[in-house]
């Protein structure tokens, strides 16, 4: 489910919740404009407009895609179905690695798995990602 406050109803994230919640399974459909901030850019032949979460095919209020970040999508899936942040992170992480059958390799930190994570504060707001164990973005003020 896309969980950005923008494609699917809280109503109806509580619901899939509670029907199946060891089989939720979180997503985002952001496109590559994700992290380029407000403004016009070039994405291959298409020029967009990124407004906020939002980006339209640039001069138009045509939709080109949403450009909200997994951690966003994990925050107002937390809010909309009061879930607990292990249920909140699992259909992020451990779920979606589960339905491609990586599961022993993603979505886990056991003992030979890829270690590939992130580091969170307290509010779910990503703090630093590691592939492979190595430590490959921070956060400015995880630096200081």
């Amino acid at each position: 489910m896309i969980s950005d406050g923008m494609h699917t109803n809280p109503a109806a994230l509580r619901i899939a919740h509670r029907a199946h919640p060891q089989g939720l399974v979180l997503v985002t459909d952001a496109i590559p404009a994700l992290g380029l901030g407000n403004g016009r850019h070039t994405l291959g032949q298409q020029e967009v407009e990124v407004d906020g979460l939002t980006a339209y095919v640039a001069g138009t209020k045509t939709l080109s895609g949403s450009i909200t970040p997994m951690d966003v999508c994990v925050r107002h899936f937390l809010q909309a179905t009061g879930c607990s942040v292990e249920s909140a992170l699992e259909a992020a992480s451990l779920h979606p690695a589960q339905l491609l059958g990586l599961e022993k390799r993603k979505g886990t930190l056991d003992f030979g798995a890829d270690a590939d994570f992130v580091m969170l504060d307290d509010s779910l707001h990503i703090q630093a990602t590691y592939i492979s164990g190595e430590l490959v973005w921070q956060a400015e003020e995880a630096r200081q």
